[in-house]
């Protein structure tokens, strides 16, 4: 009886469709539409736009690659069997993620300065501060052994992180990412950056409500 009940204990849970794999799938069609709409000079030599970024290239390098790492690494945080079956390779992807968020949201903010205007600057300031805040509050809490306020916290840190995307996604569809339309665009980003942490602490908030459920179940059994 006791080794069937830690059997039981320890199988991995089967695929269900839940409503992350429903988000990150949002996150891929983000990833693919900013992609082909607004990046795509990384594979056109002959882009204009290579001219403006040959004088901020060498922050633009160090912020390009820590956030792509962050954006693509993120999503396996969340996977719970590669949390159950890797856990070494679960701590390694977070290294790096954590690594990612502490050096691309800065930079970003220090390219958007020497950019300008004024206002993208404070925007992408405050972007910068809570994105690098809430990853650095993750990784105080997983190193205090605090699992839990550690995946809260690493749930707000990715939220913050896909305003990138989200940003050039819906100014993209509503076309407000054309000249003459800077500050409507400015006002969708700000939106996305404002909503990020809501939208996470909603999620956070189902899955604890989920968890109460299946504990209450498993008492009831």
């Amino acid at each position: 009886m006791a080794t069937a009940t830690a059997t039981t204990q320890g199988a991995l849970p089967k695929f269900q469709l839940r409503p992350k794999y429903l988000g990150f799938a949002f996150v891929g069609v983000m990833m693919a539409y900013v992609l082909v709409h607004n990046e795509s000079y990384l594979w056109n030599s002959h882009d204009p736009i290579w001219a403006h970024y040959r004088t901020i290239k060498w922050y633009l390098l160090p912020h390009g690659l820590a956030a792509a790492c962050a954006l693509l690494l993120g999503p396996m945080q969340f996977s719970d069997r590669l949390r159950a079956r890797f856990a070494k390779f679960h701590r390694v992807i977070g290294r790096f993620y954590v690594a990612g968020a502490l050096i691309g949201g800065p930079m970003g903010a220090v390219m958007q300065a020497v950019e300008g205007p004024a206002e993208w600057t404070t925007l992408s300031v405050v972007d910068a501060v809570m994105w690098a805040g809430t990853t650095f509050i993750a990784l105080l809490f997983i190193l205090k052994g605090n699992v839990t306020q550690h995946r809260n916290w690493m749930i707000r840190s990715y939220t913050i992180a896909i305003v990138f995307l989200g940003g050039r996604f819906f100014g993209g569809l509503t076309k407000m990412d054309q000249p003459g339309h800077e500050a409507m665009l400015l006002a969708i980003i700000t939106a996305c950056l404002a909503l990020s942490v809501p939208i996470a602490d909603v999620g956070i908030h189902l899955q604890d409500l989920k968890r109460k459920r299946v504990a209450a179940r498993a008492v009831a059994a």
